[in-house]
């Protein structure tokens, strides 16, 4: 946006350990846990946005909050521009608890944004568009990249490439499923020899996140014990474009996913795709055209086709450009600049 003229700036959002520790239990409940809900938790997560306003100006001709962390930002404020919250996380099954409650925040917006129709909300009367994610293909981790790049950084890491390879992109956290990922390898390895790798950041603000890794960690020396399973943390863009590139299959074994932007990268790579059918995936994947759909539960199923894909290399191909194909068309970031220049317009800026 700023390349084009609009005067954008970004703001980030700090917190304590107690309020992240707090967001990702409201992050999980608004995609339908359960939670233990008190005055303490409501107080330490409304704390952090008041602490923002008093060493941030915000006098903008609009204002985009996203997701719940800095929700209550807008209440700090004397608004005098539209304010809009922009939700990347599936709102389609929400705890009624913490719903009611970041609700109350959002009859404040003037706007509210969600990447999937199911994501629309009946009970919030507040005006909501649909805006899809995209991916910039000239970052590092989409650009195209030499092959010799992509050695450098697998051997750098560790990761043979004598077998055929099955990867995951995503931090190491239930919704991703890491566990059931290492059960569809499993069923995978009974017919074909080949090596799994999870990759995922450990982000400072997912309290849950080192807890799962070891869990993770246990069952893949349970698993495996030559090396067949490969659990990586780093966080590195050039890497994640490496794998993205050279694995035979991109497994994406979400339970919930607001869009999945992983699959969208896998996808502009030409890597064939076998993911859940939750959330915006589906958005993007037509199943047996650009990519494979299975049910989140479905163990065996997911195995087949990762199978199937292995087993086919023409197959794979067709699905692979396909995949391309799609995200060139729906989900690239001038695709998204055009949206928001539309949101602009709409918001009378």
């Amino acid at each position: 946006m700023n390349d084009i003229g609009i005067n954008t700036g970004w703001r980030i959002l700090h917190g304590s350990a107690d309020f992240y520790t707090i967001t990702k239990k409201f992050h999980n409940a608004l995609q339908g846990e359960s939670i233990n809900f008190t005055e303490m938790k409501k107080d330490l997560y409304q704390q952090a946005s008041e602490d923002f306003h008093v060493y941030n100006r915000i006098d903008h001709d609009a204002v985009l909050i996203h997701d719940p962390q800095p929700l209550p930002i807008i209440k700090y404020y004397k608004k005098s521009q539209p304010w809009v919250w922009r939700c990347h996380i599936d709102l389609s099954n929400p705890n009624p608890e913490i719903w009611n409650f970041v609700k109350k925040f959002l009859l404040r917006y003037d706007q509210v944004i969600v990447s999937d129709t199911k994501y629309l909300r009946e009970d919030l009367p507040v005006e909501q568009t649909i805006i899809q994610p995209a991916i910039d293909p000239l970052t590092p981790k989409n650009m195209d990249l030499p092959e010799a790049v992509q050695d450098q950084y697998l051997e750098k890491f560790h990761i043979p490439t004598d077998k055929p390879l099955i990867t995951q992109i995503s931090r190491f956290d239930k919704w991703k499923d890491p566990i059931g990922v290492m059960k569809v390898f499993e069923e995978v390895k009974k017919e074909t020899d080949c090596r799994l790798v999870l990759c995922g950041s450990m982000a400072a603000d997912d309290p849950e996140g080192q807890e799962i890794f070891e869990t993770v960690q246990r069952q893949a020396g349970e698993l495996t014990d030559n090396g067949d399973v490969i659990l990586i943390t780093s966080e590195n863009n050039i890497l994640v474009n490496a794998l993205q590139r050279r694995s035979d299959v991109i497994m994406q074994k979400s339970l919930r996913e607001g869009f999945g932007l992983t699959v969208t990268e896998a996808l502009w790579k030409r890597t064939p795709v076998v993911a859940s059918c939750v959330g915006g995936i589906p958005t993007q994947i037509t199943d047996g055209e650009n990519g494979f759909l299975v049910q989140p539960d479905d163990i065996k199923g997911m195995a087949d086709r990762i199978i199937q894909l292995l087993d086919d290399q023409k197959l794979a191909e067709q699905i692979g450009n396909r995949g391309r194909d799609v995200v060139k068309e729906k989900f690239l970031i001038t695709r998204l600049l055009s949206d928001h220049l539309d949101l602009l317009h709409d918001l009378q800026i």
